[in-house]
């Protein structure tokens, strides 16, 4: 009997090397170094980390090579569904408290889409974000932090705090609609948080308040 993953792909040490720039980046923005900081975000628009994106997500990779295997799952009727999608703010929230600013699958550093919203407003040239992938920042693209459904909401799933996890982009897209028994992963500790000093840049905001 095969060992179950962790996760589709072990990530690259260029993420971890980005989430460092970005950091960096983001205690430049608070000192008021916005040059630096601007250096900082566009250095860790890495090659590597879009080609390890790809390889999960994009044509030819992990997910493309899942539905060949297995086929597209089959899913619930739309009327069928649970009617909350995706959490609200509150939910979110419990969800962040619970998971930490970490993959539950992989464990790459995750940042929420207030922040990278935030900082484009100041430094649009250096986190592009248009509207497909090429167009975007691979380490925000990479580290976009995900609400995930365990069970998937087209599947039955119900949208709370038991049936979803904190991921990254690529763990959440690669699986879709797929159960992580069927793609050969374990289920993460949803109770061990990664202990780091990675607060998801969360200071950004909060120094707003």
């Amino acid at each position: 009997m095969n060992e179950l993953k962790k996760c589709l792909k072990e990530p690259i040490p260029e993420i971890f090397e980005a989430a460092k720039l970005l950091d960096d980046a983001v205690n430049s923005h608070l000192i008021g170094d916005f040059m630096q900081a601007e250096k900082l975000i566009l250095k860790a628009d890495m090659f590597e980390i879009r080609a390890w994106t790809e390889s999960i997500w994009g044509a030819g990779g992990i997910y493309t090579d899942l539905k060949k295997k297995l086929g597209e799952p089959e899913t619930f009727p739309k009327e069928l569904r649970a009617p909350l999608r995706m959490p609200n703010k509150t939910g979110e929230a419990a969800l962040l408290k619970r998971d930490g600013f970490n993959c539950s699958f992989c464990g790459i550093p995750v940042i929420r889409k207030e922040i990278r919203v935030y900082l484009h407003k100041y430094y649009p040239n250096a986190l592009k974000w248009g509207k497909t992938n090429s167009e975007q920042h691979s380490a925000f693209q990479a580290m976009w932090v995900q609400y995930d459904h365990i069970i998937p909401h087209a599947r039955g799933g119900e949208t709370n705090l038991e049936n979803m996890l904190i991921t990254c982009a690529p763990c959440n897209y690669g699986r879709m609609n797929f159960l992580v028994a069927e793609i050969g992963i374990s289920m993460p500790n949803l109770n061990k948080i990664i202990s780091n000093e990675w607060d998801g840049l969360e200071r950004l905001l909060n120094k707003k308040k």
